[in-house]
C-alpha cells in the first residue's frame, strides 16, 4: 500500500483509508461487533493504517468496535474520531443539535479515548460546526488537549472556508473531511479545496463512492433500514438519473482493467497528493477491491475523459436531507471580546 502525508503538519497514512461507520450505523447490513472487528483487522493486514469513526456512530458502538480492533497494532496506526453532536457523555443519548462547547469537547474526548482503548487520539475532527460556539473555542480546546498529549492532530468535518480559516489561525489543522466524489464536486468550488491548498491542509473525502452508489452496484432502491433512504439522491428516480455517473465508470473501468469504484477512488487520489479516501464497507471482497484502487493509475487522457463524460452530467437530488444540509458549509459565529 502506498501511503500519503496528510498536509505539511498531519500523519504520513495509506493512501486508502476504511470509514468504519457503516460496519455498526447506519446501513441496513451492519455487522456484529466480532465481524467488525475481523473486517478492521483484515484491512491493517492488506496495507491500511488509517481508520476513522466518531463518537455519534451508535453513539459509541463503532470506537469500541475499532478500539478493539487496533489493539493489536496501535503503534502502527492512525486513528480518527469525531466530537461535535450534542450526546449525553453518561448515557450516549443523542439529544440533537450540535455542542462544541469547551466542557463538553473535553468530556466527548475522555469518553473516545476509554472507548478506543488509547491513550492519545490521532486526530480529533469537530463532526459539525456548532452554530452557538465561535470556532476559536474549539480551536483553543483542542489546542489544551494536545499540549495534554490527548490528541495529536485537529480537523474539521464540512466547515465553512471562513470556519476553516479562523479555526486553523489558533490551532492548525492537519486535515479536512468533507463528503467529495465525482458526483458531489462541491469542494472544488466552494473555497475549500483552494484553501488546503494554501495552508498546507490534508484532504479526507468521505463517501467518496457516493454512498455506495459508485459502484454500480445497487438497484434502483435502498434496503429498508438504511440511512440512504431518506436523502434525496437516492429516491428512485433520481438513481435513474444519476446512474449516467455509474455508466462513465465503468466506461473507463473497462479501458483499464478495473473496477467502477477503483476508478472512481483513483480519480480522487490524482486530484491532489494530500487527498486520502476512506471508503466503507461491510464485506471483505469489497474491502481488497478498494484497496486495489491505490494501484490503478489514471493517465491524463483517462482524467480528460471522465472529466469530459462528467461535465454533461447534473446529479439530481441533494446528498443529505434538508435537515442535514443545513448542518453542512456554515460557519461559525464570530467570537467577542470583552
Amino acid at each position: 500500500m502506498q501511503t500519503r502525508e496528510l498536509g505539511l503538519r498531519g500523519p504520513n497514512v495509506s493512501a486508502v483509508g476504511l470509514g468504519c461507520m457503516g460496519i455498526s450505523f447506519g446501513y441496513a447490513d451492519k455487522l456484529s461487533k466480532d465481524d467488525g472487528v475481523a473486517l478492521i483487522r483484515a484491512a491493517f493486514e492488506r496495507g491500511v493504517t488509517f481508520f476513522d469513526t466518531a463518537e455519534v456512530y451508535g453513539p459509541f458502538e463503532n470506537e469500541l468496535v475499532v478500539g478493539e480492533a487496533i489493539r493489536p497494532f496501535r503503534d502502527k496506526v492512525v486513528i480518527a474520531t469525531k466530537f461535535g453532536f450534542d450526546i449525553d457523555p453518561a448515557t450516549g443519548e443523542n439529544r440533537g443539535g450540535m455542542n462544541s462547547r469547551p466542557e463538553h469537547v473535553r468530556q466527548a474526548v475522555e469518553g473516545s479515548l476509554r472507548r478506543l482503548g488509547v491513550e492519545t487520539i490521532d486526530l480529533l475532527y469537530q463532526h459539525r460546526v456548532d452554530p452557538n460556539v465561535p470556532i476559536e473555542d474549539v480551536a483553543g480546546t483542542v489546542r489544551d488537549l494536545i499540549a495534554q498529549g490527548k490528541v495529536k492532530h485537529f480537523g474539521l468535518s464540512e466547515p465553512g472556508v471562513q470556519t476553516l480559516r479562523r479555526a486553523h489561525a489558533v490551532q492548525p489543522i492537519a486535515a479536512v473531511q468533507n463528503e467529495y466524489s465525482l458526483w458531489w464536486r462541491a469542494p472544488e468550488t466552494n473555497g475549500i479545496l483552494e484553501a488546503c491548498d494554501e495552508l498546507g491542509i490534508g484532504f479526507v473525502p468521505y463517501s467518496p463512492l457516493g454512498k455506495g452508489f459508485l459502484t454500480g452496484a445497487l438497484s434502483n432502491k435502498v434496503p429498508e433500514g438504511d440511512f440512504r433512504a431518506s436523502i434525496p439522491r437516492f429516491q428512485p428516480g433520481a438513481m435513474k438519473k444519476n446512474q449516467a455517473f455509474v455508466d462513465l465508470l465503468k466506461r473507463v473501468a473497462g479501458e483499464k482493467g478495473a473496477t467502477p469504484a477503483q476508478v472512481a477512488l483513483a480519480w480522487l487520489l490524482a486530484q491532489r497528493p494530500y487527498v486520502v479516501p476512506i471508503p466503507g464497507t461491510t464485506k471483505l471482497r469489497r474491502l481488497e477491491e478498494n484497496i486495489g484502487a491505490a494501484s490503478v493509475e489514471l493517465t491524463a487522457a483517462d482524467l480528460a475523459e471522465i472529466d469530459e463524460g462528467a461535465s454533461h452530467i447534473v446529479p439530481e437530488g441533494d446528498r443529505y436531507a434538508p435537515a442535514q444540509m443545513a448542518m453542512v458549509g456554515r460557519e461559525a459565529p464570530e467570537k467577542i471580546n470583552a
